[in-house]
């Protein structure tokens, strides 16, 4: 018997002792994705790092609120309009201030700056075995195996003492970003038959700007603009509390208090899902579908009509979800996508696509109302664009590929998973994180091989 009839003869049996009874959720009341029947989370933790809001609760209702995101109790909005006055990139800066809990004072950052520059560099041999070697198809794919690999240079891998931690954190934060350029220029060159290049880590860029120069080369070959805007991408998804799927993955698996290697790689698994990390792509695909059936881009009419279509499972990819709408959190608004959007017009104007920008507004404005027309009466969720929606029109005007939206993603919240895990492994009443599953199948006798038909 081949392998797909073999498949094909299994999989009806394994469908059926998969299936659960949708009533029994409700009768013992359980939490699906740690949801609370209201869709609030369930609360499962502490933490001191970020906090994301989005609504409050007034006499046992959910109330739903402008959204605000907090790094270490300092507004979102604050940090970047802080850096941005002072015309300086502020990624180095947040990932101090997330791992420390304080603000670095300029000495105390340039110290901090320098230090992890001087981290960046991989070993050759590394490169070469890890990453330009073994074939891959995605490069998350490939830097969960490289960061696998990190594991057997490390003189004390296992070791969960705090400095310890601490110096782990800072060599994969600060290496993130080169095992990403390196795995998009192999995939490149084996896949795309572009020409192979390897550069070394500049010291005296920023991240935002080292990346630039790793996967463009010349430092000539992006706009000051371009790099404030990546830089800007990367501290608006250096953490976002720690309930989002790859940080609890994160502190879930720290919690068995395995390597910090091991607990990187299942987040970054996490993270890939088109659920979670790829949603940026999906919006991207999606307004790319927009534009070639909608004929005038400056119709609200059309626009309202496609996205109707999306609704009805007849436009895009007929799955009914417009992408970039909606977030588990915030309601009334995402304080990240309304930041990104002011930039995100200033690089439209730049690269001349004011044009589609203005149609990436246009869908913001009117989605609400089209939804409300679609649900009719039963329309009772206060909707939103998140992050995700203007992230992959940003990448395409840097002229970054797709195949690095989600890459980018890690590149950034990796600080913030890091410094969950030392919370998560520094806690006095720490443990390993166990939920309950109910069993709903039952009990049965075993029967001899002999009497089973």
């Amino acid at each position: 018997m081949v392998e797909k009839e073999f498949i094909l003869k299994l999989e009806e049996s394994v469908r059926n002792a998969c299936e659960i009874d949708n009533t029994l959720f409700e009768k013992f009341d359980v939490k699906r994705g740690l949801r609370n029947a209201d869709g609030t989370g369930v609360l499962v933790g502490l933490t001191n790092i970020g906090d994301v809001v989005g609504y409050r609760k007034e006499d046992g209702k959910v109330v739903a609120i402008p959204g605000k995101l907090f790094y270490r109790g300092i507004d979102i909005d604050d940090i970047t309009t802080g850096f941005q006055k002072e015309n300086r990139h502020g990624f180095d800066e947040t990932v101090y201030l997330l791992l420390t809990g304080h603000l670095p004072g300029p000495e105390e950052l340039k110290t901090f700056s320098t230090h992890m520059a001087s981290l960046r560099p991989l070993p050759d041999d590394f490169v070469k075995d890890m990453i330009l070697s073994m074939k891959g198809k995605n490069v998350l794919n490939i830097l969960a195996r490289s960061v696998l690999g990190l594991y057997t240079l490390d003189d004390e891998p296992d070791n969960i003492t705090l400095d310890n931690m601490i110096r782990q954190s800072l060599n994969i934060i600060a290496k993130f970003p080169t095992i990403v350029a390196y795995s998009y220029q192999a995939l490149r060159h084996l896949y795309m038959r572009r020409t192979l290049s390897i550069r070394h880590p500049q010291p005296g860029l920023s991240p935002a700007e080292n990346f630039l120069y790793l996967i463009k080369g010349d430092k000539k070959g992006y706009s000051k603009l371009e790099a404030d805007l990546l830089d800007l991408m990367l501290v608006l998804h250096a953490e976002h509390g720690g309930g989002n799927n790859s940080t609890f993955t994160m502190r879930v698996t720290s919690s068995s208090e395995t390597d910090i290697y091991s607990a990187v790689t299942s987040a970054i698994g996490s993270l890939k899902g088109p659920l979670h990390g790829g949603a940026n792509v999906r919006v991207l695909e999606m307004m790319e579908d927009l534009k070639k059936n909608v004929k005038d881009w400056t119709s609200e009419k059309e626009v309202e009509e496609y996205l109707l279509r999306i609704l009805n499972k007849k436009a895009n990819d007929f799955s009914g979800k417009i992408y970039g709408i909606g977030h588990a959190v915030y309601t009334i608004s995402d304080p990240r996508a309304g930041i990104l959007k002011e930039k995100a017009r200033e690089l439209a104007i730049e690269k001349g696509r004011l044009d589609e920008f203005e149609l990436y507004s246009m869908v913001e404005r009117i989605t609400p109302e089209v939804f409300r027309v679609f649900k009719g009466e039963k329309a009772t969720k206060v909707l939103c664009i998140n992050v995700d929606f203007y992230s992959g029109f940003v990448y395409s005007c840097l002229e970054i590929s797709r195949e690095l939206y989600t890459p980018l993603f890690a590149i950034a919240r990796v600080s913030g998973w890091c410094t969950h895990r030392i919370e998560e492994l520094t806690f006095s009443a720490k443990r390993i994180i166990r939920p309950a599953f109910k069993n709903v199948y039952g009990t049965r006798h075993y029967l001899p091989l002999n009497e089973r038909s």
